[in-house]
């Protein structure tokens, strides 16, 4: 047991974790990077802040002045697009084609159904391609503002990259004209994808809110836990940038949680090189480290159906993990996941009915019982009027919840209907919509029936597995088997996926003629007489997650490999939410001047304005120059401490290069 009743001078530092199913937190000493102490918590999806402020307030704090940094991860963002719970937002085009737009069937990629094409933008050589209206758009936004239409705006103009005066001209035409906040596209991606820049520049407008809401409370949890100190938060990339820098570019923490997973499995296992599989409640995430360093991706991020122009660490999440819903069709044919559901054995443990209901199961005739006895419903938020007015059906479940959870069977019954398929929509919506949880069979349930992790109602969870092996005609050890082989085979195909980047199909109901599927099912379950099949992974796994000691065994079995289970692998993204590094990144774009096909200069598009060169060497200097004293500039305000620049020049077309200024400190700690 570690004393915590430690000197004054020592530096301690905070990683907190926000995932799908449960908040980590830990505490570290920055300098020794000892992990000192540890928490877990379940996450509070419907409202982030009353998770964290439980982790501050789980965490063993003898003195929180020693306190000089607090670092975390959220899934917010990811959340918030996901489930499309963002701001709304106008989108001002400027010198877009709308036809070619509506030919290829573009627009619901905007990330808005609140969008207007404008006359304006550039072309490839920087030149205005058309007079700006800037008149237009500005009563435009104006009168959608004065009708309270929107929260934000978000501005994309057409090769922005290479000259952005536009989008500067728009901006300050609007702070004028209204007080909402405006995102600039150019500001976010110097990529000259303009779909993709309109899509982040939306995105991230709809994010402004709602993060700068998550940090304000965050900060307010950590001033009444008597906490002064900085607050930072994990990026896409798995770096780290204060929580003043990222409320204007919330969008960059996309995919933050994954990225510190992998950040803290490097960290705690000293690994250069590694496959990181870090399984949870609701997904299991696939990271590489190469190198010593997080792959990143060359792609955007995709987030639900919107692929961003933010790069970000290279990683495959699939809907897998101890709390996914375990199925069974008419012929017993069963799946897992993607779906995650609160297990049995919580909802028993937190309610006495519950147990009670379970626990009777066992003891009724087979033909009386059901899978509908299996799935319990509660409610998760307070429902609204507007909510409960939907269907008169939606009144009466939320009605029968508001005492505490039920089965579906009792729903059903109480609703005078036979089966889940007729409830009408508005009643399911609520689920999708977090209104009501689900609760049923899981993995961690069979879990608490083998006694591996338990922390729950181990008898309830044993009844309910009993009752699912009765309706299946198998045996409890049966099923735990069939469920473990089950999630190993998904990771491992997952896994496949992922490093090659090849397509490999379901797994065939019926022996399948493909001699691919037949080479992965050799592989994973020998049966030629007379061939052996072996896919071997040439690098160990670092199993990282509380079930990963558990679940992740036979992936390495069936891959030839080691599994690493490096100490405290089971908070190892909490771990990385603090020991990343501050990384700011800034780009310019030198591009030549044409006259009759012949080069006659050069222009340079960096920060806020376009500078014109006649010869090549002086326009790359003054690159070098603006971007990376932007970069520090920017590395500083996002709270590194001593940072130090990397340059890079690449080729980007004929005559035509691209410098990318990399400032990279450890971050600031506190007084």
């Amino acid at each position: 047991m570690i004393d915590l009743q430690m000197d004054k001078q020592r530096s301690l530092v905070l990683g907190i974790d926000t995932g799908g199913t449960y908040t980590d937190g830990v505490l570290l000493d920055y300098h020794t990077r000892e992990v000192l102490a540890t928490t877990k918590t379940l996450t509070t999806r419907h409202d982030l802040t009353q998770c964290v402020g439980a982790t501050l307030e789980n965490l063993p704090i003898p003195d929180p002045s020693q306190i000089r940094l607090v670092s975390i991860s959220t899934t917010l963002a990811t959340n918030a697009i996901a489930e499309g719970r963002g701001r709304r937002v106008a989108l001002v085009l400027i010198g877009y084609d709308p036809e070619l737009i509506q030919a290829y069937n573009l627009a619901g990629r905007f990330g808005t159904p609140t969008y207007r094409y404008f006359r304006g933008g550039h072309d490839l050589q920087g030149a205005e391609q058309a007079p700006l209206e800037e008149q237009a758009i500005g009563t435009w936004v104006a009168d959608l503002a004065h009708r309270g239409e929107i929260d934000s705006v978000a501005v994309s103009a057409y090769f922005s990259p290479l000259n952005n005066s536009h989008e500067e001209r728009i901006y300050g035409a609007l702070t004028r004209l209204t007080d909402l906040p405006v995102v600039l596209g150019h500001e976010l991606s110097m990529d000259l994808d303009s779909i993709q820049r309109a899509t982040t520049a939306t995105l991230n407008a709809s994010l402004l809110a709602i993060l700068k809401d998550f940090m304000t409370a965050v900060a307010g949890a950590m001033t009444r836990r008597g906490i002064i100190a900085p607050l930072m938060v994990v990026k896409g990339d798995g770096t780290l940038v204060s929580a003043e820098a990222i409320a204007r570019r919330p969008v960059e923490t996309v995919h933050s949680g994954p990225a510190a997973s992998a950040v803290g499995a490097r960290f705690l296992s000293g690994l250069d090189r590694a496959l990181v599989v870090d399984i949870g409640g609701t997904t299991t995430d696939l990271a590489v480290i190469d190198g010593g360093q997080v792959n990143i991706s060359d792609m955007g991020a995709i987030v639900g159906e919107y692929r961003t122009a933010v790069k970000g660490a290279a990683l495959r999440s699939i809907g897998l993990g101890g709390d996914s819903y375990i199925r069974f069709g008419l012929d017993n044919q069963m799946t897992i996941g993607p779906q995650r559901v609160v297990p049995l054995a919580y909802v028993a443990h937190m309610n006495e009915r519950v147990h009670r209901q379970l626990i009777a199961l066992q003891h009724r005739a087979i033909k009386d019982v059901s899978f509908d006895d299996l799935e319990y419903w509660f409610l998760t938020s307070k429902p609204t009027d507007k909510v409960r007015s939907r269907h008169p059906m939606v009144e009466t479940v939320l009605d029968r919840l508001a005492s505490g959870p039920y089965s579906l069977r009792d729903i059903l019954k109480h609703l005078g209907i036979f089966h889940p398929l007729q409830l009408p929509s508005a009643v399911r919506d609520l689920i999708r919509e977090e209104v009501i949880g689900q609760a049923s069979l899981t993995p961690t349930d069979l879990l608490h029936v083998s006694g591996e992790y338990a922390p729950w109602d181990q008898e309830a969870a044993r009844a309910a597995a009993i009752t699912a092996c009765r309706l299946t005609e198998q045996s409890p050890q049966a099923l735990r088997d069939s469920v473990l082989t089950g999630m190993a085979e998904m990771i491992v195909r997952e896994i496949l996926i992922f490093l090659t980047h090849k397509k490999l199909p379901p797994r065939p109901r019926w022996p399948s003629p493909d001699f691919g599927w037949w080479v992965f099912e050799n592989s994973l379950y020998p049966s030629h007489a007379y061939l052996n099949t072996q896919i071997s992974l040439d690098m160990p796994i670092i199993g990282i997650g509380a079930p990963a000691h558990i679940f992740l065994e036979r992936v390495a079995r069936a891959l030839h490999t080691e599994l690493v289970l490096p100490p405290h692998f089971g908070v190892a993204n909490a771990v990385g939410a603090v020991a990343g590094s501050v990384v700011a990144s800034r780009e310019a774009v030198v591009y030549p001047q044409l006259y009759d096909l012949n080069v006659v200069g050069y222009y340079v598009q960096a920060g806020d304005g376009r500078q014109h060169f006649t010869e090549l060497q002086p326009a790359l200097d003054y690159a070098r120059q603006t971007v990376g004293q932007s970069a520090m500039q920017e590395a500083a305000a996002g709270g590194a401490a001593t940072p130090h620049l990397v340059l890079a020049t690449e080729p980007d077309g004929p005559d035509a290069y691209r410098v990318h200024a990399k400032a990279i400190g450890m971050p600031r700690l506190g007084q």
